[in-house]
């Protein structure tokens, strides 16, 4: 596959959303000379943004429905990660033998350089940012993409034979990796959690997916596991590729011939191997053990890459984290506000209220969409660490509040619970009351943002204008 392979060829790209990956792919093709239709379901006003963006492009558009014709008089169908495998216009697609890709997938075929790849339920973002910084202190040519709210696609023009790329990886766009029985060169995965079970028939189904990040790997490409997490430290029996551990627990022991040491906490300092110091905890300015984990599956990929410590630790010195995950935004009156929007599973959210002390009063605003997951661990937990709880409308909150109920009944503890609401400008007035100096506000949903909110990085940008309106 080649470039030039889509000029004059017929595309229909099925889904273009609002993320900015649709956008990325539609500008891709239509620059390669293409003939490119684009189909969604929402309607035209809805996707005002990314059509604005597409303008003077030459482009046609479906919008509100998909027609049938439009997949069957076509040469290639690309599919959005977040439409469903089991859409009927798929199926129609593969009737008349119209071969389905997806960016993912046509990047893996053009891609000339070697691809490292992150994937995991949770930490994937920050995990893949770091891994990049820390090889940019090494070499010249290092491009970050993936499930970053741009297609892919948009950056191939940028990478050469030389160079490196650094991609995070979700679940579906893994998925469509499958054709091309291709994985990265390295492959790292954070951890596997309950997610996405509104898309996934059970676990099973989610975690054959992601295990596609290392499927096709061969015996000189490299598999990077988080020996803390149960489910992936399993998965290196499948695997053909040389196998590396990364763990927070300093009594991690195994015994294999194919499996490697990566980076480790011992007591105040993080080592690589058995013995190899790198940097001290204190170097490290991301809070939470989640995050700590996610700094030594980068640390381990940055050593197998053989980049200095002293580059590491200037690396750690200066990244504080990404844009809603467990950012801090402000204090006003004495009250620090952090937006942690992207965490959306009772898991994530439990991770942040984690990373504070027992001590701290929190004031949580959460809820949201359903993703068919459970929410009664993380309502143990905001009844120990939570002064009071702010709901946010959707269709998962009347069950995260009644977990929360049971727990209350269960414990004899009081907690005051608000709403649910429908604006978080509301939301984050009703926190602000519940404060006194010193606590937290934290917005951490553990749902979905779908149906208050374009997506959760729409959530979180209402948050901070609602928090600057504040101060």
């Amino acid at each position: 596959m080649k470039i030039k392979d889509f000029k004059g060829k017929k595309i229909t790209i099925i889904g273009l959303g609002l993320h900015g990956g649709g956008l990325g792919t539609a500008k891709f093709f239509s620059q390669a000379g293409a003939k490119v239709l684009v189909t969604d379901l929402r309607s035209k006003e809805e996707l005002k943004e990314p059509i604005k963006k597409l303008k003077g492009k030459s482009i046609k558009f479906v919008l509100g429905q998909h027609r049938s014709e439009d997949f069957i008089n076509t040469d290639l169908v690309i599919k959005n990660p977040a439409v469903s495998g089991k859409s009927r216009y798929l199926e129609i697609a593969e009737e008349n033998n119209v071969p389905i890709e997806t960016d993912i997938s046509v990047f893996f075929e053009l891609c000339p350089s070697p691809i490292i790849g992150i994937t995991g339920t949770k930490g994937k973002s920050t995990t893949a940012s770091l891994i990049a910084e820390f090889l940019k202190k090494k070499y010249s040519e290092v491009t970050l993409a993936g499930n970053i709210r741009i297609s892919v696609l948009r950056k191939l023009n940028k990478i050469n034979k030389d160079g490196l790329a650094v991609l995070e990886l979700s679940s579906w766009q893994l998925n469509g990796l499958k054709i091309h029985q291709k994985s990265p060169h390295f492959a790292v995965i954070t951890n596997i959690l309950p997610d996405h079970l509104n898309r996934y028939k059970n676990m099973d189904a989610y975690i054959k997916d992601k295990k596609e990040i290392f499927k096709w790997q061969k015996r000189n490409d490299y598999l990077i596991l988080n020996y803390d997490d149960r489910t992936v430290r399993g998965l290196a029996q499948e695997a053909k590729s040389q196998v590396f551990y990364y763990s927070q627990d300093n009594g991690i022991i195994f015994d294999s011939n194919n499996i490697g040491l990566g980076a480790v906490v011992k007591g105040e300092k993080i080592f690589f191997g058995q013995n190899k110091e790198v940097c001290s905890l204190d170097e490290i300015k991301l809070r939470g053990r989640h995050n700590m984990s996610n700094v030594l599956a980068a640390i381990t990929v940055a050593k197998l890459y053989e980049v200095t410590n002293k580059s590491i630790v200037k690396v750690l010195n200066k990244f504080k984290g990404l844009e809603g995950r467990l950012e801090f935004i402000d204090t006003v009156d004495g009250v620090k506000y952090f937006n942690d929007t992207t965490a959306t599973i009772p898991e994530a959210c439990l991770a942040s209220l984690n990373s504070f002390s027992i001590k701290q009063n929190i004031i949580l605003i959460a809820g949201g969409a359903d993703k068919n997951l459970d929410f009664g661990q993380l309502a143990e937990m905001i009844i120990k660490k939570v002064k009071a709880l702010i709901l946010l409308n959707g269709t998962a909150t009347a069950k995260l509040k009644k977990a929360v109920d049971r727990q209350k009944e269960l414990t004899g503890k009081e907690l005051q619970i608000i709403g649910p609401l429908d604006d978080m400008k509301e939301a984050v007035m009703h926190a602000q009351r519940q404060t006194e100096v010193k606590d937290v506000v934290l917005l951490s949903p553990a749902c979905a943002s779908f149906g208050l909110f374009k997506h959760e990085f729409d959530r979180g940008e209402q948050f901070n204008k609602a928090i600057a309106s504040l101060s």
